[in-house]
């Protein structure tokens, strides 16, 4: 049997601002080790295999805002051989596991799909890759399986599982349930009668079906839906290693999530029975605000979760973060602390999920905040805002060995290069030529020009730029080896 991995990394995780921003979301970050979520997702697959099991490598539905960091990403895990299908827009869940759907069966493949979320923790692999075992056996006879969460508590941050009449041996080896019903995140009272009845799971938002399962529901269930993910994935184009969805057509795709769109419809109908939930306590978290990181992190005798350049005094049951500065907190309780490098988050552990105001208002008041971190990423590298002001901004460049800027020129602004550490070569008109540290070099306005880094370690420069307009907009690209 064939298992293939589909990992779902559309999500913007805003109530972890401001460590996570639209540009450079949650499931990128190394919110608990020295790997990102997205990393840790994939090593999750490690011994998942078996003399039975095959397991591909994964198959990955990102923003195509993120391509470059989520390839890169998997190339740090050994992820090789991994598909990159890029959507050009959101449109949640549901559609991004269709055109996942879509490329195992260009493929003339009918793969059990196993579908993760790219932002979860699971502590306990073991417990994972037994359930995945026993779900791939279930999706295999053509069952829509899902994962419920044993609750540790009465949480009202989740939606829940009704567990339905348990399977009978010959279809499961261990404990698995029909799926009776899908339920709204509840109040606390509901919560707790959930919890005391033993009925109850919390939705994990995992599942397992065979490619052509799913295709089959979403058609009957949503044909609009089916009919534009087609569309989106028979109307894109490779790109470099990635796969480009077609935007008009996906843009015109209904947005909704997989629960809405087939499962709920499921279990509501006559074929309930073709679904299936099994119970998985495996120390799951999907790190959904900032309380929850605190939730799972290692406390130490005061209840404190600390991270970077931290001193507590008086301090209790607080999360504190430092990114780029020292931080100390003194006779506080109960309080998450989060500083970056342009923005500093001090907010009650009860209010975690309110955090999202804070970037719906960065948004409204059209400000980069909740886009951006002042380190900006791109495929040949980084960049980072050192200062700015009337007519001119100064930037911190890091170029990877080997990698290139495109061949570019701007209507506004002059550039200023000062190589710190490593060689740069540099196209300028019709001149090339190399610079080594501490020398400079001068674009005016409108010469073409280029950034390369011959070397094998990384280039870093700065930048100075002068003139009228300093956005990032005013790039003419004459050559990009990145496509853009």
């Amino acid at each position: 049997m064939i298992i293939q991995p589909v990992i779902l990394s559309g999500g913007s995780g805003t109530r972890l601002w401001p460590l996570s921003r639209e540009h450079y979301p949650k499931q990128l970050l190394p919110l608990t080790g020295d790997e990102s979520l997205l990393q840790e997702t994939v090593r999750r697959l490690d011994g998942v295999a078996d003399e039975s099991l095959t397991v591909n490598a994964p198959l990955v539905v990102c923003n195509d805002q993120h391509r470059f960091l989520v390839a890169e990403q998997l190339r740090k895990v050994g992820a090789t051989g991994a598909h990159i299908v890029l959507e050009p827009v959101g449109r949640n869940t549901a559609p991004a596991l269709t055109v996942a759907a879509l490329v195992c069966q260009a493929e003339e493949k009918d793969p059990v799909m196993l579908v993760m979320p790219a932002d979860h923790l699971i502590a306990d692999s073991a417990a994972f890759h037994a359930v995945v075992r026993q779900g791939a056996a279930i999706a295999q006879s053509g069952k829509l399986v899902t994962f419920g969460i044993v609750p540790a508590a009465p949480e009202t941050g989740y939606g829940y599982l009704r567990k339905g009449e348990p399977l009978s041996s010959h279809e499961a080896n261990t404990e698995s349930y029909s799926l009776a019903a899908f339920v709204e995140k509840p109040n606390l009272e509901t919560a707790e009668r959930y919890v005391a009845s033993g009925d109850y799971l919390w939705n994990s938002g995992m599942f397992m079906m065979r490619a052509s399962v799913w295709l089959r529901e979403l058609a009957r269930l949503q044909p609009t839906m089916a009919e534009a993910c087609r569309a989106a994935f028979e109307r894109g184009t490779k790109d470099l290693d990635f796969y480009r969805l077609d935007k008009a057509a996906f843009a015109a795709c209904p947005s909704d999530s997989i629960d809405y769109a087939v499962m709920e419809k499921v279990c509501a109908g006559n074929e309930a029975s073709s679904a299936v939930v099994i119970p998985l306590d495996a120390g799951w978290s999907d790190v959904g605000a900032w309380s929850a990181l605190w939730e799972v992190g290692a406390r130490n005798a005061e209840g404190n979760v600390l991270r970077g350049d931290v001193m507590t005094h008086n301090t209790q049951n607080c999360l504190v973060h430092a990114d780029h500065r020292f931080v100390a907190s003194v006779g506080v309780d109960d309080l998450l602390i989060v500083e970056t490098a342009d923005a500093v988050l001090v907010a009650h552990r009860d209010h975690a999920q309110d955090v999202k105001r804070i970037v719906e208002w960065l948004k409204a008041q059209g400000r980069g905040e909740g886009l951006v971190h002042r380190k900006v990423h791109r495929p040949w590298g980084a960049y980072e805002g050192i200062d700015v002001g009337d007519r001119f901004q100064v930037k911190r460049i890091t170029v990877n060995p080997g990698a290139s800027l495109s061949l570019q020129m701007h209507h506004h602004r002059a550039e200023h290069w000062i190589v710190v550490k490593g060689t740069a070569r540099v196209t300028r008109g019709d001149d090339i030529f190399l610079l080594t540290e501490n020398q400079s070099t001068y674009i005016p306005i409108g010469d073409k020009h280029r950034l390369e880094n011959p070397g094998t370690l990384p280039l870093e420069l700065i930048e100075v730029q002068s003139g009228g307009y300093l956005g990032e907009d005013d790039i003419v690209r004459f050559d990009d080896r990145y496509g853009r």
